[in-house]
This record gives structure tokens, C-alpha cells and sequence, in this order.
């Protein structure tokens, strides 16, 4: 059974930080890209930013500079670094699990967690 558990939301002021963890387990975590998504009230989901499994990155415009994903195949635990975190980044935040192989496709979701940035 696969799960994606996500962890380390909550209310933060304007100008703080936080970290997201999201633990994989029922998945070759090193074999997938790893993705951020965050829905805000009343919007679709976006994609925050992604780690494949080589390692890239890449991230929304939005949030180039402030927010860092890195991953730990070891702890099959992907994190997300928030930093200078502003208002517009309140949202629930998703992880994401996304294997693309030449014949197979599979993805996963987390259940989400809360981030508020408020003073």
C-alpha cells in the first residue's frame, strides 16, 4: 500500500519559515519525481515545485529564491524549505509521487497540509 504523508504546516507570520516533510513508503522512492503542489481557497491546484529522481529541480516563478525542495532517498522523505513566506503562499499543500516508465505511469497524493502565513 502506498502512502505519502506530509507534515510541518501550521501558521507562520509574514517573513518566516517552515519546512514540509513528506515520508513515501510502498514505492522505489529513488525512481520517482517528487513534486510540491498547493491549492489556495477557492483556486485549482498548482505545481510548486519538483525533484526528480536525478535530482533537478525546478519551481514556480513565484517562489524561485524563497522556497527549496530537496529530497532523502535513504529516509524516502521529501522536503519542502519555505522561506521570506508572504500571504499569497497560504494554501494547502500537496505531495506528489510521479513514475514514468516506457510503459507505465503511476502517480500519488498526499492527503495535504495546512500552511497559513498570517500576523
Amino acid at each position: 500500500q502506498v502512502q505519502l504523508v506530509e507534515s510541518g504546516g501550521g501558521l507562520v507570520q509574514p517573513g518566516g519559515s517552515l519546512r514540509l516533510s513528506c515520508a513515501a513508503s510502498g514505492i522505489i522512492f529513488s525512481t520517482y519525481d517528487m513534486r510540491w503542489y498547493y491549492q489556495a481557497p477557492g483556486k485549482s491546484r498548482e505545481l510548486v515545485a519538483t525533484v526528480t529522481s536525478g535530482g533537478a529541480t525546478n519551481y514556480v516563478d513565484s517562489v524561485k529564491g524563497r522556497f527549496t525542495i530537496f529530497r532523502d532517498n535513504v529516509k524516502n522523505t521529501v522536503y519542502l524549505q519555505m522561506n521570506s513566506l508572504k500571504p499569497e503562499d497560504t494554501a494547502v499543500y500537496y505531495c506528489n509521487a510521479h513514475y514514468r516508465g516506457s510503459d507505465s505511469n503511476y502517480e500519488y497524493w498526499g492527503q495535504g497540509t495546512q500552511v497559513t502565513v498570517s500576523s
